[in-house]
């Protein structure tokens, strides 16, 4: 028969009618009443008079028999290896370790591996992306509005002209599925490590560039080098780490000095806009003077040519001319008379004079007004021009 230090009935908290509870009577009513703090021996007889009913064998210490010991052993034996079970989610690698040596990789699922102190793992994620920020760091203000807070040291770096720029950037990173023995044996503090190779290729980078091509062309140049520059370092540290994208997120000048680099890139602008403005101009007005240069070339040219042409169809006609004077020189001499006096004559008003006619008789004929054609008068007579009596002998 188990061993009880209950007495009395009326449940395990004492007997019936006294209050109810595992601390004891309440407070009493009437006169002189008061709490009493709970017996601590009392519920510890109790709990020891539970576990002896559920042990097999019953009795005490000494009764409890090899086969008890046994089972428990074996009950606590296999809540300890159910400890190894494990579940792998699609984003995650588990790495298995025995005695702290790498013995295994675990994909997506439920995996096992003996637990602590035999064994261990762990389950990095891979397709996270994880951002480190250098310069301002983003925060949430009371309103949960996000903003961005500097100040930071860190964002101060030597520029190869010896000037000071303040740059902000972020780098984006993950772990490689390929590479994940490495992330978990080769970082202690993979945020840290990231963050130091970031600011010191970040460092090389602006250290080798002028501080005007920083703030105005190289922005994009930056990125690419320095993502390049600290894959290349986390690779020679064995890191396991890609980096997937690098952002500047500003590029000023210190804030002591930043008004006047604003009036130095304003006095840039403008000089820009001016040879812009010049080089417009000159491209317009150079083709149209090098068009009108070879406007007046050309005609140039193709009068020389007309010149040259007709200088030498003179001398050709010149030459059969006197080819033919040679031949009949009277012919041609009055022939070139009549015709130079042709060309003479052709323009003027022609006055005839009769050198046989007498004394008194007007030797007149008006050539110039019988060329024209007289208006026909009415009665069908034709008007006669005024003094053109025909005398005899005048006309030939």
């Amino acid at each position: 028969m188990p061993w009880s230090n209950q007495s009395g009935g009326g449940g395990p908290w004492g007997q019936r009618g006294g209050s109810g509870g595992p601390w004891g009577s309440g407070p009493s009513g009437g006169g002189g009443g008061g709490n009493r703090p709970p017996d601590l021996e009392d519920i510890i007889r109790r709990g020891q008079d539970r576990l002896k009913g559920i042990i097999p064998g019953g009795g005490g210490t000494g009764q409890i028999g090899g086969r008890g010991i046994g089972l428990i052993g074996l009950l606590a034996l296999c809540i300890w290896a159910a400890t190894g079970i494990y579940t792998v989610r699609p984003d995650e690698v588990g790495v298995n370790l025995l005695f702290g040596r790498f013995v295994g990789l675990s994909r997506e699922g439920l995996s096992y591996n003996l637990p602590y102190p035999l064994g261990s793992y762990s389950k990095p994620n891979v397709t996270a992306l994880r951002t480190i920020e250098i310069g301002a760091r983003a925060v949430e203000t009371a309103r949960r509005i996000p903003a961005r807070v500097g100040g930071n040291d860190e964002s101060l770096m030597l520029t190869g002209d010896e000037n000071i720029v303040d740059i902000d950037f972020t780098l984006q990173w993950q772990v490689d599925s390929a590479k994940v023995t490495d992330f978990v044996f080769n970082l202690q503090n993979s945020d840290g490590t990231v963050r130091v190779v970031a600011e010191s290729a970040m460092r090389e980078v602006v250290g080798r560039r002028n501080i005007q091509n920083i703030l105005t062309t190289d922005r994009a140049a930056i990125e690419a080098e320095v993502m390049r520059l600290a894959q290349s370092i986390l690779n020679q540290y064995g890191a396991g780490v890609t980096v997937i994208r690098v952002n500047l997120q500003k590029v000023d000048p210190p804030s002591q000095v930043i008004d006047a680099f604003r009036d130095v890139q304003a006095a840039r602008q403008d000089q820009d806009r001016l040879r812009n403005e010049a080089e417009t101009y000159a491209s317009r007005v150079v083709p149209e003077a090098r068009g009108e240069a070879t406007r007046i070339i050309q005609g140039a040219e193709a009068y020389r040519e007309r010149s040259v042409a007709e200088a030498t169809g003179q001398a050709s006609r010149f030459a059969q001319v006197y080819d033919e004077y040679r031949k009949a020189p009277e012919v041609i001499r009055e022939r070139i008379f009549l015709e130079t006096m042709e060309r003479v004559l052709s323009g003027t008003d022609k006055i005839i004079l009769d050198q046989n006619g007498g004394q008194g008789v007007v030797p007149y004929l008006p050539l110039g007004e019988l060329s024209r054609r007289p208006a026909p008068a009415q009665g069908g007579q034709a008007a006669q021009p005024s003094g053109s009596a025909a005398q005899p002998g005048v006309a030939r």
